[in-house]
């Protein structure tokens, strides 16, 4: 990983698109520094997209399509990407699966849910799941005390032992059933709403994030960057960041824009 004050400048000229992961890439212990909303509409009044990726849930979405200074973005893990268009008024909510499939969905993350609960002592349903249409979060540590490496380990293997993608946040662990992801969706999502084929631009994005779910995404974008909390992940991450920032969180995002910015 090398320093983003590196990052060259016949790049930044190129970069026409931010993704960006949102808790521990944009927020600081649970909180988003106004630092961050600034940076997001610095990019945008430079003709920067941005498009936050996370495994955040459908309402939340729905509130940051509305209010962020986003275009858009990418929740539960790919499940969906919600784009609020804001001429005609109107929210685009596109779901990977159908109403019905993620109802059968729901019946077995369910039982999922009751068999983890039992097994794990400590963690917990995530506040959010309420709002979530798709995928089960199980809180290791936002909400209850930080649970070991090898209870996040434990969580995902019991949803795993059933058949469901598992993937570990800084915060939950996330399953579901579909053979989707982050990057699956985040193609979709270019490709539908703006016309772009994810593959032949991918020199032109820069992927922001922090942790081992951001790990297929750091892997495929060239221009990928990791907050500095990121190293505290290094043995767990199959694919690094090619860049990483000085500050944590929502600062490192801010010095990463502002470098970005800076042509």
């Amino acid at each position: 990983m090398r320093p983003i004050a590196q990052f060259p400048q016949s790049v930044k000229k190129r970069i026409r698109y931010l993704l960006t992961d949102i808790d521990d890439t944009l927020t600081v212990t649970g909180k988003l520094p106004s630092i961050v909303f600034s940076a997001m509409e610095h990019l945008q009044k430079a003709g920067i997209r941005v498009i936050p990726i996370t495994g955040r849930p459908a309402g939340w979405c729905d509130h940051i399509a509305r209010m962020w200074h986003v275009d858009g973005l990418v929740g539960e893990n790919g499940a969906l990407y919600f784009y609020y268009r804001s001429s005609e008024k109107r929210m685009i909510r596109r779901f990977w699966k159908s109403k019905e499939e993620r109802r059968l969905d729901r019946e077995k993350l369910d039982h999922i849910r009751r068999e983890v609960l039992v097994k794990v002592p400590g963690c917990a349903v995530a506040s959010d799941q309420a709002y979530r249409e798709a995928d089960l979060a199980i809180d290791f540590c936002e909400d209850v005390p930080a649970l070991p490496a090898s209870a996040v380990n434990d969580i995902k293997a019991v949803f795993e032992a059933s058949g469901a993608t598992a993937k570990a946040s800084s915060i939950h662990v996330n399953g579901w059933f579909g053979n989707y992801d982050k990057l699956a969706m985040c193609r979709l999502m270019l490709k539908e709403v703006f016309q772009e084929n994810l593959d032949d631009i991918r020199d032109r994005v820069v992927y922001c994030g922090d942790s081992p779910n951001d790990a297929p995404m750091f892997g495929y974008f060239p221009n990928s960057v990791g907050v500095a909390n990121v190293h505290r992940f290094e043995s767990e991450l199959e694919f690094l960041p090619h860049w990483v920032t000085e500050g944590e969180g929502g600062y490192g995002f801010a010095e990463m824009v502002a470098i970005l910015l800076d042509r």
